[in-house]
């Protein structure tokens, strides 16, 4: 019970915010959780700049994993309906990246995305 009341506060709050948000940011956040949901078709390329060159080019429903470092970078892909593949690349002095949306996204500028996932609530138990 306590859960569910933290999750329809976290809900409230985040409608309250968004109301104070301008046009853009909203649109940004949505396509971002958009994409964090495997939504979006993106390219992401790894460039050096010393060579000129690109190293690396991934493409797909694609995510930046949150959890990366300044030099350490996680992509994770949706492969499948039920299969996803995570990429870890090393960022250095001379190597950096680019994340391009390859086709335009529906975002609307008067609704604040929330996704609720139960299995995220309620993890499943593995015993061993």
């Amino acid at each position: 019970m306590t859960k569910l009341l933290a999750a329809l506060g976290a809900v409230v709050i985040a409608l309250v915010l968004s109301a104070c948000s301008d046009d853009a940011r909203v649109a940004s956040q949505n396509l971002s959780k958009a994409a964090d949901n495997f939504e979006i078709n993106r390219r992401i390329v790894f460039y050096n700049g010393i060579t000129g060159e690109y190293m690396l080019t991934i493409e797909g429903l694609c995510s930046r994993d949150n959890g990366s470092t300044s030099t350490k970078l996680a992509i994770v892909c949706k492969v499948g309906p039920n299969e996803y593949k995570k990429h870890f690349l090393g960022l250095s002095d001379n190597v950096t990246y680019f994340i391009e949306q390859l086709e335009p996204a529906k975002a609307n500028v008067y609704h604040y995305a929330v996704t609720f996932k139960p299995s995220v609530i309620v993890p499943d138990i593995t015993v061993r």
